[in-house]
């Protein structure tokens, strides 16, 4: 048999043919939020799209989609780059991690809690100025399940590819609608308390692995990461490149900006509009307003949200007429 007709076989006796990555933005091409800008995250921020940070002490890294400018995987234009800003001695319930949260309703195939749960693959490149033992975890069930595992990075400041093949887990409740049926963590340094023995599932929502690599423990480390890939299957498969616009409205249905703009006359006393969302969101939105434009309007304009889009209110100043005004906002129903 070729090799075209042995991945062919192998991608289909496990997955489809497409749509078999379970993670969003894997390939880091969406930045909504910073637009490759560097940040310093905070506890529960997000970086790019869809990849949530954790840490249970503040300005211990900054964060930069391409962070480094060094040269990705081949294949690939983006990446995660973090960078220690502040070496930190990790406690034993100290806890630095890069997560992604996938909704229930996209991990209902892989039958988590039953019998019949189904092994997945996690795959990705990974570069690091350290070297070691690393670890992440796969965690369920109301963040009370988690499966600990490892991989090696073997070379500094060099790109390597890693597989970790994990079996379903037949135990535990898994949520499988608009909440959080699977989360995927990479460790960036986590103490005692919330590493676990790696290659089984347990009762324990642990971040890492026991004995891993604390990135943050050393001054001016960087950890980068791509090509992230979640799907079905004892092997993993070459990455599911999807186009940029499947991406973006994928990665809109948590989160995405847009403008709103509302016209009235001062005898009115407010003026109003509303927008359609590009996306119907996970579910209702929160809303913030990160910059406004226009003339004769007061000062507290409201921006209510839904799943498909905005209501925006706005009082008019005086008793000018032709009041306008435009907002750009952000719409958030992350996980």
């Amino acid at each position: 048999m070729s090799k075209a007709a042995e991945l062919a076989a192998l991608i289909g006796s496990q997955s489809a043919l497409s749509n078999r990555n379970l993670i969003l933005n894997g390939a880091c091409v969406i930045d909504q939020r910073n637009g490759g800008a560097s940040v310093t995250p905070a506890d529960t921020n997000y970086t790019i799209d869809r990849w949530r940070y954790t840490a249970s002490q503040a300005s211990k890294f900054t964060f930069q989609q391409n962070a480094g400018s060094v040269t990705p995987p081949a294949g690939f234009e983006n990446y995660m780059g973090f960078t220690v800003a502040s070496a930190v001695s990790v406690g034993s319930g100290d806890y630095f991690a890069i997560t992604q949260r996938i909704e229930g309703y996209n991990v209902n195939q892989l039958e988590f809690g039953t019998a019949n749960a189904k092994t997945v693959t996690l795959s990705f490149w990974v570069r690091s100025s350290l070297t070691g033992t690393f670890g992440g975890t796969l965690r369920g069930a109301s963040f009370g399940r988690s499966y600990p595992f490892t991989y090696s990075i073997s070379s500094a400041n060099t790109w390597e590819y890693k597989t970790v093949a994990v079996a379903g887990d037949t135990s535990g409740t898994y949520q499988s609608g608009s909440t959080t049926g699977l989360e995927v963590i990479f460790g960036l340094g986590v103490g005692s308390t919330n590493s676990g023995t790696a290659g089984a599932w347990t009762a324990s929502g642990h971040f890492s692995a026991t004995g891993a690599v604390s990135v943050v423990g050393t001054g001016s480390a960087t950890w980068y990461i791509t090509g992230v890939q979640l799907e079905v299957g004892e092997q993993a498969t070459p990455f599911e490149h999807r186009s940029y616009g499947d991406e973006l409205a994928a990665c809109q249905r948590y989160y995405q900006i847009g403008k709103v703009a509302a016209t009235g006359r001062a005898d009115g006393g407010t003026m109003g509009g509303a927008a359609t969302f590009a996306t119907a969101m996970r579910a209702s939105a929160t809303m913030a307003i990160t910059s406004t434009t226009g003339a004769h309007y007061a000062d507290t304009p409201t921006l209510t949200g839904s799943v498909e889009g905005v209501l925006f209110t706005s009082p008019v100043n005086g008793t000018t007429n032709n009041a306008y005004r435009q907002v750009t906002f952000s719409a958030d129903a992350e996980l």
